[in-house]
Parts: structure tokens; C-alpha cells; sequence
């Protein structure tokens, strides 16, 4: 009896101590290691990619990009357009909420772009809604927007990373502090935010697409230097990790429980030539240090072959970029165009770069060395941001030390406007936007300006053309290469991905148990 009693006993625990030994369903926390840390959780207010990217946790727009760059509706269903191309009509998703209850609606888009189309609010992307006439509640499901001039550009304005929908409610609460308090209708919402080492995000349980998302929480964690961040996806202190070093690639690329990712990017690297001094101003110069780059060593050089060379001043993954024969090495050729220029011994020169990480150094010094190979001697500086700001940025054509200068651009609105208008019109010279070439030429502006005027697709490839067609020729610019985005993620994780402008797409993510 007693034995038998035991036996049942026995079988009773043994049952009982299997049930408290089976694991529970593990959390899905993804940690994602990145390479500079965050300035705002504010889209509005954020100059650099990666604080939108973070932001696309929990904020929308009301359109996106997918990762071909392609226009997609997101908190909007559909957009008309007025014969005469300054008035928006948009349909909004219905049935959507704020991660604090209120509803997303008509009245929740115009606060949001009368707040961006206000310069007494300083935001940062003032520049991308200047043109905003008003913003017109129709009814709770439609709104309307009236540009100043015709841009028809104007949705992918709507479409850019830093066009997020933030509740109105959360606005009025914390006003500009809404930096530290983000309130969106995305799929997670913020736990925390440690200034100096992460922002954790967790699962909105109330998303408005059904079965997303499917991670708990993703820990975004700033980590500067390069080996360190390489080093904690091989010890799993990270499932994903951008940028990897071009130099730990080969590395990561053994680890069996790792997948690498080369994807390719509209980040444009060039040197531009300020045109309005000597002897940048003579074309024969400009064309010789073109020449003077071999554009196939440099991709091996700097980018370890994670580049292609340019073949044009738009990255062809941008709707309406042209595209020409690159540049050939001729140093040759090089030294005869600097004699015909007045130049038979060269000149001296300075080369700035707006970075000062390793693969711009990288840059400079095989830049420096191919330019001397035809009598040019460049003097070389790697700025930081601070540098940047002071002697590029904030400095018109008559105070600017600029003469050679080494950057990069990345058009996040993927059309081909937002590629060359900050770059090459007139009116773009610093410190307006970006034109470093300080270049100018009425056919281009004009072509640039006509461009925003009309909805003709073909029209509009015909401006575009034109306008490379005629900065190609005149060349204020070297264009060197199109960086490809190397990035490495546990084969675990799927679903989470590189954007082309070097933001992240995590919609679907999932992590395997």
C-alpha cells in the first residue's frame, strides 16, 4: 500500500517538476548595435538619419518608402492633386490611435504640419515645409494641403523619415520637450531612454496592423567604436549591427551563426570644387582632377570594394537619375589638361572632409597621393562636426575657405529634387543648404525650378536630364563612388534591414526561438 502510494507520488512530482522545468515562450528582445549616438527622439528637429530611423519605432508618416525607395501608403489610403499643382487632398486610415488613446485623424495631420510650417519653432527640417501654404481639416478622414508654389515633389516630402504624425494631445503636454516623450501610432512605444547609452522601445500592444509586431522590445545601443560593435554580434551581446567596419568584414562574414548584408545605397560620395576661385574656376582644371582619380583603386582602397564607382551626380537608385560613362584614370591626359590650363607645374591646393573616421582619412590620403602623381599638392583636414558647422556650413561664398572638400549626400525623400537642387542651384549656396561648389548656372536652376512645376513624369525626366546633362559637363565636382551599407545580423533575426538611405525597416521583424 505504502509502496504503491509512493509510486503514484512519484509520478504525481515527476509530473509537477516537468510543468515548473518547461521553459516559458521567451522574450523576443533584439538588440541592435549602432555607430553614433542620438540627438532626438523629435523627427521635426533631427538633422541626422539615424535619431529618424530610431524614431520610426514609434512614429509614422502618412507615407513611406520601401527599401527600393519606392513611394507606399502608410497612415494615408490615397492623394489627389489640383489641376494646378498646389493643392493636396488626402484620405486618411481610418480607425487608428496614438499610443495615448487619442485618434489620429484630419485635425492630428495639421497640427502636425502647422507645427513643421512654423519658423518661429526653429525645427530643424523647417526647410522641407517652408512651402506649406495651409493645412485644411476637411473632415476627421480627409485633409487638404495648399503649397505657396507648385512642388511636385511635395509627397515625398510627405514620404521623408522626418514626416511623422506625433499626437497632438502629447504635443500640447510636453511642447518642446516632446523630444524626450514620443507619442506616435507605431509598432512600439518607448520604455526608456538613457541618454548616454540606449533608447529601449517595447511592443505596442495596441498596433493598428494586426499580428505586428512581432518582437517585444528592440534596444537601440550607441557603440562609436568600430571593433566593439563587431565584437558584441559575435558574442550575441547584439543581433544586429550598422555600420560593420569594412575591416572586420571578412571576420564576421566566417561566423556561421552570422549573416553579412552589402546592400546598396543612394549615399553619393564626391568632391565638390569651389568654382568661384582660382584655378577652379577654369573647367580645364576641373576636368584634369577627374581625370587624376582612379575611381576602381579608391573603391578598394577606402571602401575595401564595398562601393561602385559614380556614374553620374545622382545615385541610380533615385527616380530620374542619368547616368554617363565614369570618368577614365588618365593622368596623362591629366597633366596636359593643367598645362592648357596655365598650370604646368600644378598648384597648391587644400582638401577639407566633412568626417574624420577612418574611412574618410582613408579618402583623403589616397586622394592627396593621386592628385600629387600630376603636380597638385593638397593639403588635407578631417573635420568633425563642430569644424563642419563653423567653416563649411555657416560661411557664405565671400568668407569661405572652401576649395576642395570631401562629403557625401543621401537624398532620404528618393526623388531626384532633393538630389540636386541642395547641391547645385544658385540659391543653395552656403550657408543657405549644401551647394559647397558655390556653383551657378541659370539653365540648371531654371530646369530645377520648371521640374517642380509640372506632374508630367516624362517632362519632369526630360528637366532632370537636362540639368545632370549640363553639371556633367561643366563638372563642379569630382563624383567618386556610390557606398554600398555594410551591416551583419544574427541569422536568428529576420526581417530587419538597411534602407538605402541608410535608415532601418523593421516592420516585420521576428526573431527565431
Amino acid at each position: 500500500m505504502t509502496q504503491r502510494m509512493t509510486g503514484k507520488w512519484l509520478i504525481a512530482a515527476g509530473i509537477a517538476s516537468a510543468l515548473v522545468a518547461a521553459p516559458a515562450f521567451a522574450a523576443k528582445d533584439v538588440v541592435v548595435a549602432v555607430g553614433s549616438n542620438f540627438t532626438t527622439l523629435d523627427p521635426y528637429d533631427a538633422n541626422d538619419t539615424l535619431s529618424q530611423a530610431v524614431a520610426k519605432s514609434f512614429y509614422q508618416g502618412l507615407f513611406g518608402l520601401d527599401k527600393d525607395m519606392k513611394l507606399q501608403n502608410v497612415l494615408a489610403e490615397s492623394y489627389t492633386v489640383s489641376d494646378d499643382n498646389l493643392s493636396y487632398t488626402i484620405k486618411l486610415r481610418q480607425g487608428v490611435k496614438f499610443q495615448d488613446g487619442t485618434a489620429f485623424d484630419a485635425a492630428a495631420v495639421k497640427a502636425n504640419l502647422d507645427r513643421a510650417s512654423n519658423p518661429e519653432n526653429h525645427l530643424k527640417r523647417f526647410n522641407l515645409y517652408k512651402n506649406i501654404d495651409k493645412t485644411e481639416v476637411i473632415d476627421p478622414a480627409t485633409v487638404k494641403i495648399t503649397l505657396k508654389q507648385p512642388f511636385s515633389a511635395f509627397i515625398n516630402v510627405l514620404a521623408h523619415p522626418a514626416t511623422a504624425m506625433i499626437s497632438p494631445a502629447a504635443l500640447q503636454k510636453y511642447g518642446k520637450e516632446i523630444g524626450f516623450h514620443p507619442v506616435g501610432t507605431g509598432p512600439y512605444q518607448l520604455e526608456t531612454w538613457n541618454q548616454t547609452d540606449f533608447v529601449k522601445v517595447k511592443k505596442n500592444p495596441d498596433y493598428w496592423q494586426k499580428g505586428l509586431p512581432k518582437l517585444d522590445t528592440i534596444t537601440w545601443r550607441p557603440v562609436v567604436d568600430n571593433n566593439t560593435r563587431a565584437a558584441m554580434l559575435q558574442t550575441g551581446e547584439a543581433q544586429f549591427a550598422f555600420p560593420i567596419p569594412y575591416e572586420q568584414a571578412p571576420l564576421l562574414e566566417k561566423n556561421s551563426k552570422l549573416e553579412l548584408v552589402a546592400s546598396p545605397s543612394i549615399m553619393q560620395r564626391y568632391i565638390s570644387m569651389n568654382v568661384t576661385q582660382k584655378p577652379f574656376d577654369n573647367p580645364k582644371v576641373r576636368e584634369a582632377i577627374n581625370y587624376a582619380i582612379n575611381r576602381q583603386a579608391l573603391v578598394k582602397v577606402a571602401f575595401a570594394g564595398y562601393a561602385t564607382p559614380a556614374t553620374g551626380v545622382v545615385p541610380p537608385a533615385i527616380a530620374n537619375a542619368s547616368s554617363y560613362q565614369p570618368w577614365p584614370y588618365d593622368p596623362a591626359k591629366a597633366r596636359e589638361l593643367l598645362k592648357e590650363a596655365g598650370y604646368p607645374n600644378g598648384f597648391s591646393t587644400t582638401l577639407w572632409s566633412s568626417h574624420n573616421h577612418s574611412t574618410a582619412q582613408k579618402v583623403l590620403q589616397f586622394t592627396q597621393q593621386q592628385l600629387g602623381q600630376v603636380g597638385i599638392k593638397a593639403q588635407v583636414t578631417a573635420m568633425d562636426a563642430g569644424q563642419r558647422a563653423a567653416e563649411v556650413e555657416g560661411k557664405g561664398q565671400k568668407e569661405s575657405g572652401v576649395r576642395m572638400f570631401y562629403t557625401g549626400w543621401s537624398a532620404s525623400t528618393g526623388e531626384a529634387d532633393w538630389a540636386l537642387s541642395p547641391l547645385f542651384a544658385t540659391q543653395n549656396w552656403p550657408p543657405a543648404l549644401f551647394n559647397t561648389a558655390f556653383y551657378s548656372n541659370k539653365q540648371v536652376d531654371q530646369d530645377l525650378a520648371d521640374a517642380l512645376k509640372t506632374n508630367s513624369a516624362q517632362e519632369k525626366t526630360r528637366l532632370y536630364k537636362d540639368a545632370q546633362d549640363t553639371i556633367w559637363k561643366e563638372s563642379p565636382w569630382v563624383p567618386l563612388v556610390v557606398e554600398k551599407l555594410v551591416s551583419a545580423h544574427s541569422k536568428t533575426l529576420t526581417g530587419f534591414y538597411i534602407m538605402p538611405d541608410t535608415g532601418f525597416s523593421f516592420d516585420n521583424a521576428d526573431l527565431k526561438q
